[in-house]
């Protein structure tokens, strides 16, 4: 008792003290939490060149990609890979072909035309070159020449948050070159908070990470819209922090406690495309409606990956093993397309869609003809399927083995297993 009776004069005795010590740790654990809140080092940031001026800050693809983890899309415009079957069984010599990794780009065959798919991290500039063709220059220096045709990505409006004049609207016509730069850690302003938060499904299991609603709505100033029995509502997604699945709309609960159940909207029923949930060290996981069960939002700590984290590229090497009992070691052309680590590999599980760097992958082992085991290295397996690169459908694989004249062809029906180094 008589300790309480003291510890009690001490407090009165030093309560200015006590109260000062109190602010001060207060104030701290705020600036510390609105320093982790600032963290801004995901955003998408550079330069954007028009025919007459020069705009920085941070950048966003229309209404959709804003992180460095966003995927960048368009088509190859050629492949000298697409033809190796018919070289392969004529009197046409592997010397007559470009060995440059680059190369796999260059020739002018017309064959299958593949998608070309990286994270904006891993692009070092964009050029415009008009009439729907762009060259795409990697942090290593290698250009690649694309077609935008089929695809928003090099057609989209470009948004800059310019440093100086704020927001901007760019028309992709007027675009000469975008250089992406690494984005301060503390910009002192956003276009929009994270989306952050656990999607629950059905069948699947839970997936937390970034997220994006509707494959578009990714930042805290996109708005929900649909409709109340008062009437319509569009609500920012920073207010909502949870959805959920439910007869022909979704029930909404805000982070006040209000809630509301929303209809007449594709983001809030089964027009919805899909939710994507961004996993690190997996990439993008695409959730369709049908699989969908709800969404809880919490305040993303940072923002994402920073564009120092996307590392120079390097081509796919590793060990193929076969069916003939061989072990071919050497740099390999997945697909008689992928040679990079930063492209991207695309299956399904069931009808929930997996889009995996190249960089996240341990190993890969066709099952049969429709599926194949990916490993991460995160130690995750999955069952994939429903996809050419993991399916029958696959071209199958160049090897380029070490002190090798020519690479070395091995069909997918052949293929046991790929380890990635």
């Amino acid at each position: 008792m008589d300790s309480l009776e003291n510890l009690i004069c001490f407090m009165e005795k030093n309560r200015k003290a006590l109260q000062l010590i109190l602010g001060i740790a207060v104030a701290m654990f705020i600036a510390m939490t609105t320093l982790q809140a600032q963290n801004t080092e995901g955003f998408i940031y550079g330069k954007v060149y028009t025919s007459d001026n020069t705009y920085k800050g941070q950048l966003r693809w229309g209404k959709e990609e804003a992180y460095w983890n966003d995927h960048f899309n368009a088509a190859k415009v050629e492949n000298q890979y697409a033809k190796f079957k018919r070289k392969k069984s004529s009197s046409d010599s592997w010397r007559d072909l470009d060995w440059r990794i680059s190369s796999i780009w260059d020739d002018k065959s017309s064959g299958t035309v593949h998608q070309f798919s990286c994270q904006f991290g891993d692009m070092k500039t964009l050029q415009n070159n008009g009439n729907e063709r762009m060259t795409v220059v990697l942090k290593n220096g290698e250009e690649i020449r694309l077609s935008g045709s089929g695809y928003n990505d090099g057609s989209s409006r470009i948004v800059v948050l310019d440093d100086e004049l704020g927001i901007v609207n760019l028309s992709w016509n007027r675009v000469r070159k975008v250089e992406f730069m690494e984005t301060p850690k503390n910009l002192s302003r956003i276009m929009g908070a994270p989306l952050y938060g656990t999607v629950e499904t059905h069948r699947k299991g839970n997936f937390t990470g970034y997220v994006q609603w509707d494959h578009d709505e990714r930042i805290g100033t996109d708005k929900l819209d649909g409709d109340t029995r008062d009437g319509d509502v569009s609500i920012t997604f920073d207010k909502i922090q949870k959805i959920e699945r439910g007869g022909n709309g979704s029930q909404i609960v805000l982070y006040s406690g209000r809630e509301f159940y929303l209809t007449g909207s594709n983001d809030v029923n089964n027009g919805n495309r899909g939710i994507i949930v961004s996993v690190d060290n997996v990439g993008k996981i695409d959730i369709p409606w049908s699989s969908f069960k709800a969404v809880t939002y919490e305040k993303a700590k940072a923002s994402g990956s920073s564009y120092a984290s996307y590392t120079m590229p390097k081509g796919l090497s590793g060990k193929v093993y076969t069916y003939d009992d061989e072990q071919i070691d050497g740099q390999i052309i997945f697909d008689l397309d992928e040679a990079y680590e930063l492209e991207i590999l695309e299956a399904k599980d069931d009808d929930v869609e997996y889009k995996i760097p190249f960089r996240n992958i341990k190993s890969i082992r066709p099952k049969n003809y429709n599926y194949s085991m990916v490993v991460l290295r995160n130690g995750n397996e999955l069952l994939l399927g429903d996809a050419r690169d993991v399916s029958d459908r696959n071209a199958g694989l160049l090897v380029y083995t070490k002190g090798g004249n020519e690479p070395v062809y091995i069909e997918w029906k052949n293929v046991t297993e790929i380890v990635f180094d």
